[in-house]
C-alpha cells in the first residue's frame, strides 16, 4: 500500500506541524500550496514559509494556482449570496469544492491516495468527528464535503490541543517562529469587513426603508447589504425605546424588517443542498446553525432532498444561507443550507 500523502501547506503552524507529524509516522509527504486569491504579497510571503518547511523536511512542494476555480466557486458565491440578501459561509463551500475537491483531484493526478490538512477535526473514513480541542474544532466547516472523499482524508491535529501544537513547533529551532506568528483570518480574502469586498462590485450605500413585521415603515437604513439577521445597529427606528434587531432582508425593495428580540425566535426551519454521511430520513440529532453557536437538540425529516428541522428550544437570529450541521454526540451526520 502506498504511504504517500499530499499535505495542504499554508505557511502556518498547523499545516507545518501536520506535515512533520505525518513524516514522523512514516508517510512520504508531498506538500502543496494552493493560491486561492490575488491579495498582493500574500502568497509570495506564505510560499516562502512553505519552502522553508519543505527544505527542513527534505520534501517536494507544489504551487497550485486555483485562483480561477476559487473565484468561480467561492468568491462569486460570497458576493452573489450577499447580493441576494442571504448570509454565505464561504469556508464551507471552499472545503467542499476546493480544499477537498480540487486538492483531492490534484492528489489523484499525482497518483497520491491520501490528503491531509491542518484542520482540527477527526475522520475515520466514514464520518467526521469533533476535535479534541473544542475551542478550535472545525468539523462544522467540512459538513458539506462529499462523502466519497472521506476515506482519503487524514487530520493529525484532531487529537491535539492548539497550545501543544505551538509548543511542539517552538522546539524545532529552524521553524520556531511558526509557533508565534499571527493566526490567519477566518475568511482568507476578507481583511476587515465583508462590505469591503461587496463595494468593489456594486453600490452598497443605498438608503432604504426600515419596516416592522406588519409592513409599516418605521425608519431608514444605509443599504440592505450592510445588514445580516440579528444585527441591532446601523439603522434608525423612529421613536424606538427598546433595541430593535434585523428580522429579514428584502433585497428586491432595499428594505430591512426589524423587531424586538422575541421576534427573532425560531423553532423550526427548512434546509436544502443536503449532504448526509449516513442515509437518514427521519432522525433526532443536535444542530448548530452557525459555527460559533451551541448545538440544539432537534428532529429532522428529509423528503425529496428538502429537510424540515424542529428544534426542542428556540434559536435567535437564524440566517438564511447559513449551514445547519447535524451531530450525534461528537459525530457529524450531515448538513444542509438554511432557507
Amino acid at each position: 500500500m502506498s504511504r504517500k500523502v499530499l499535505v495542504g501547506m499554508s505557511g502556518g503552524v498547523d499545516s507545518t506541524v501536520t506535515a512533520i507529524l505525518l513524516q514522523k509516522e512514516g508517510y512520504e509527504v508531498i506538500g502543496v500550496y494552493m493560491k486561492l486569491h490575488d491579495k498582493e504579497g500574500y502568497h509570495e510571503e506564505n510560499f516562502k514559509k512553505v519552502e522553508r518547511v519543505a527544505k527542513y523536511l527534505d520534501i517536494d512542494v507544489h504551487f497550485l494556482d486555483l485562483s480561477k476555480e476559487f473565484k468561480n466557486e467561492v468568491y462569486d458565491y460570497f458576493v452573489d449570496t450577499y447580493r441576494s440578501g442571504l448570509t454565505p459561509n464561504p469556508c464551507v463551500i471552499c472545503n467542499r469544492t476546493i480544499k477537498f475537491g480540487k486538492m483531492v483531484e490534484f492528489a489523484n493526478s499525482l497518483g497520491i491516495d491520501k490528503v491531509a490538512t491542518g484542520h482540527y477535526l477527526k475522520c475515520d473514513g466514514e464520518f467526521f468527528y469533533i476535535a479534541e480541542d473544542k475551542s478550535k474544532d472545525q468539523s462544522y466547516f467540512v459538513a458539506q464535503v462529499k462523502k466519497e472523499i472521506l476515506p482519503k482524508l487524514i487530520f493529525p491535529l484532531g487529537s491535539w490541543i492548539k497550545d501543544d501544537v505551538k509548543a511542539f513547533a517552538s522546539k524545532i529551532k529552524p521553524l520556531k517562529d511558526f509557533a508565534t506568528q499571527k493566526e490567519s483570518s477566518e475568511i482568507c480574502f476578507v481583511e476587515n469587513n465583508y462590505t469591503e469586498i461587496l463595494e468593489r462590485h456594486m453600490n452598497i450605500d443605498n438608503i432604504g426603508e426600515v419596516i416592522d413585521s406588519k409592513g409599516e415603515v418605521v425608519g431608514t437604513h444605509k443599504g440592505y447589504m450592510h445588514y445580516t439577521i440579528g444585527k441591532r445597529r446601523g439603522f434608525r427606528v423612529e421613536g424606538a425605546h427598546d433595541p430593535h434587531f434585523v428580522l429579514a432582508i428584502k433585497p428586491e425593495s432595499n428594505q430591512i424588517v426589524v423587531g424586538k428580540r422575541d421576534e427573532l425566535e425560531v423553532r423550526n426551519f427548512s434546509i436544502k443542498n443536503i449532504n448526509m454521511f449516513e442515509d437518514l430520513k427521519d432522525f433526532k440529532a443536535s444542530v448548530k446553525v452557525r459555527y460559533r453557536t451551541r448545538a440544539i437538540e432537534c428532529s429532522v425529516k428529509i423528503d425529496n432532498n428538502i429537510g424540515f428541522v424542529e428544534l426542542t428550544e428556540p434559536v435567535y437570529g437564524l440566517a438564511f444561507g447559513q449551514i445547519a450541521v447535524f451531530y450525534d454526540k461528537d459525530r457529524v451526520l450531515g448538513s444542509g443550507v438554511i432557507y
